[in-house]
């Protein structure tokens, strides 16, 4: 599976913490999208970065992060096929993959613990969606016309 990982400087030292965790595990392939400090960014360049990657279908989840991951979310959902979650506890990101078929999972990294954080992680990546009654409301998601 391919995971596109983004974040601002508020998500920076967890995000390499999440890096070098998806990459010491051979299921995954993991393309860190920035930032690549903690120095002061703007979350919208790094989480349409990671949108972009997702949405074209280039990869196949996508995981970013800010201080609130407020900023991204908003920012990632703004892409017509992205289903951004804001998650910070376990059973948040389960819900998220099976009932609204995520598919960036949103970490506040400075309200959750690193053991949160890897849990939710395998969470997202590993929970499937159900389908069913749930398929027809994630298909009312985007936004038309009437």
């Amino acid at each position: 599976m391919n995971i596109a990982i983004g974040s601002d400087h508020a998500g920076f030292d967890l995000k390499t913490i999440l890096v070098n965790y998806l990459q010491n595990n051979s299921t995954y392939i993991c393309q860190d999208f920035g930032t690549y400090s903690p120095e002061s960014v703007d979350y919208p360049d790094f989480a349409h970065l990671v949108a972009d990657a997702v949405a074209t279908g280039q990869y196949d989840k996508g995981i970013l992060l800010c201080g609130s991951a407020n900023g991204v979310a908003i920012t990632a959902n703004k892409h017509a096929t992205i289903r951004a979650a804001l998650c910070w506890q376990e059973e948040i990101a389960t819900l998220a993959r099976q009932h609204n078929d995520a598919n960036i999972l949103c970490i506040p990294a400075r309200f959750v613990t690193t053991e949160t954080a890897f849990k939710m992680v395998d969470i997202f990546l590993n929970t499937p969606f159900e389908g069913g009654r749930h398929a027809q409301r994630v298909a009312k998601i985007s936004c038309y016309t009437k």
